[in-house]
């Protein structure tokens, strides 16, 4: 491992403790008996249909990487695309960071086509994925749905629902911009970057060159309206179908969790894919702390329920992957781990093809 990764892991390590540390010192009176009550209350079905619903959203991540594809990969199918998707999510959830990029890195060997070409697809991607979360979050925030209803009734959170929502709407804006000003004029941009932080740090300048160039190259996979607004519905319907099985698990508690729609769990979501940005590889943290404070902050759930729902939420949409991807992985005879070194040994040269500036 090395020096900055072990920094990297230490700081995490540091902040998930405080965290912690804040969150249950509210808890003095925790009860766990009341928290393995819950947990052993839950409905099987509800949970069952839960994961069903993550196992989709895959094949859906495969339909949308399939539209990308298109133009260079035609009869690139589905079915084919499954298993990199599956076994790309399988070392995010095991290793973290470290296997990100395993699932371009495995669609670009299958596909026979450059990782560099992979990598700017899955830059893009990100693009719909905020796009598309952030549509149905805005939609739910100003449409009449209950989520409106409830937030009426605590003019703060009113308050900053609305605040959040505007905030959202510009940052979709804020983001069509960039992708139309990267797909007009993306190599003269990435260029202009690595010249004018050169003197600051050529790594640096180097880096950002080469994401903007990513990004671009991935948006010349979009050809035409067409090939946009089915990328775009596609998008809509994975998030939609992880907004559902969020709605399943809490559904999975009984009486106490019936009012939480799919419009509510929502808000769910975006706090634990804040919470994500600070995770242990195959542990976690952030993400169940942070869904665990908004069920009992923002919809005042009892905290052992709170508790046994967030860790419950993170084991069916994060980790329900793990025996599906590991069979898979034994199945195709790779390893994660030396996946997660190929990965990094190519991303390496792409960073490396971009290390000196133009002349």
């Amino acid at each position: 491992m090395s020096r900055k990764r072990i920094l990297f892991t230490i700081i995490i390590v540091a902040v998930l403790g405080v965290l912690v540390y804040l969150q249950f010192r509210t808890w003095k009176n925790f009860d766990w008996a009341t928290f393995w009550l819950q947990t052993d209350n839950l409905n099987p079905r509800h949970i069952l249909h839960g994961i069903i619903l993550i196992y989709l959203s895959y094949f859906l991540r495969a339909w949308r990487w399939k539209i990308f594809l298109r133009p260079v990969r035609p009869k690139a199918s589905i079915i084919g695309l499954v298993p990199a998707t599956v076994i790309g999510f399988t070392g995010l959830a095991l290793l973290g960071r470290p296997g990100e990029l395993i699932r371009p890195y495995l669609v670009a060997r299958r596909e026979n086509l450059s990782f560099a070409s992979q990598l700017a697809v899955w830059a893009v991607e990100r693009i719909f994925d905020i796009g598309a979360f952030t549509v149905l979050m805005v939609g739910g925030i100003f449409l009449p749905t209950d989520l409106r209803t409830f937030a009426a009734t605590r003019p703060v959170l009113e308050h900053w629902l609305h605040v959040t929502g505007y905030m959202l709407s510009a940052m979709v804006l804020g983001l069509f911009s960039v992708a139309m000003l990267a797909a007009y004029k993306g190599p003269a941009l990435s260029n202009w970057i690595q010249v004018r932080f050169a003197h600051l740090s050529k790594n640096l300048g180097s880096r950002i060159a080469q994401k903007v160039r990513e990004f671009s190259d991935g948006l010349n996979t979009i050809h035409g309206v067409s090939s946009f607004l089915q990328l775009s519905a596609v998008s809509l319907a994975l998030w939609w179908s992880i907004a559902k099985a969020y709605n399943e698990v809490t559904h999975a508690y009984g009486a106490p969790m019936h009012e939480m729609s799919t419009a509510r769990v929502l808000i769910l979501m975006g706090f634990s894919m804040i919470g994500s940005l600070v995770q242990l590889p195959g542990v976690g943290g952030g993400s169940q702390l942070a869904t665990i404070s908004a069920l009992d902050h923002v919809f005042d759930i009892p905290k052992e329920l709170a508790a046994s729902c967030g860790i419950t939420l993170w084991l069916v949409t994060f980790l329900a992957v793990l025996p599906w991807g590991l069979a898979l992985a034994h199945r195709e005879r790779l390893s994660l781990r030396k996946l997660s070194a190929e990965t990094e040994q190519q991303e390496e040269i792409v960073t490396v093809s971009v290390e000196s500036p133009p002349a």
